[in-house]
């Protein structure tokens, strides 16, 4: 069992770090936490998959004072998808048609959903971004719906600041990726059910 959630968990970070480089070239919009990531990147000239994994370990350090305890998703999270996304942009050359740049775009939140459903599923630990959004809940007491509003709200108006990408994609993203991942999950949920929190898992 051990070994079929780990193999689950590697391959569902492996897709979500292509579907992440799928987004970046369709160029019309990112999730909030990857608008953020993506302003860091280009005001800092650190790859993107550089920044995923610094945010990720910083967001990790703050689950301390939360009482959060991380697991091998946790720690596989902060590596994988910033490694596998920075190949997948080496390997995606950018995307010139408004019409392909869609295609990306649709291609890029289902494969998102998928990789989302087959990392929660396997059951192996919270991505950073998600711990830190239960964690905080838990410990104010702030409904969960309110504390990843305020936290998405608080890094996507940063992100956009610092120049990171804004547009159609965001909308399609906050959307659509929290009923694709819910229709999903059953396909490859492992472990006992929990709360599904969409869209933060990097």
């Amino acid at each position: 069992m051990f070994i079929r959630r780990f193999i689950q968990l590697q391959l569902g970070l492996c897709l979500y770090g292509v579907s992440l480089a799928l987004l970046v070239r369709a160029d019309l919009g990112l999730d909030p936490w990857d608008v953020f990531h993506q302003g860091l990147s280009e005001k800092t000239g650190l790859s993107l998959g550089s920044i995923l994994i610094i945010v990720g370990a910083a967001v990790m350090l703050l689950w301390i004072p939360l009482r959060q305890r991380p697991g091998i998703g946790t720690i596989s999270n902060i590596f994988v998808i910033g490694l596998v996304a920075d190949l997948a942009l080496y390997l995606m050359p950018p995307l010139q048609h408004l019409a392909v740049q869609g295609l990306a775009l649709f291609a890029g939140v289902m494969l998102n959903a998928v990789a989302s459903a087959a990392y929660i599923g396997a059951g192996m630990g919270p991505g950073p971004r998600d711990g830190l959004m239960t964690g905080l809940a838990r410990r104010t007491g702030w409904p969960l719906r309110w504390t990843r509003m305020g936290i998405e709200g608080t890094v996507l108006a940063l992100g956009w600041l610092l120049g990171g990408s804004v547009g159609l994609g965001t909308v399609v993203y906050a959307v659509a990726i929290g009923p694709l991942i819910q229709l999903m999950l059953p396909w490859f949920e492992i472990a006992p059910k929990r709360e599904v929190i969409p869209a933060a898992t990097t």
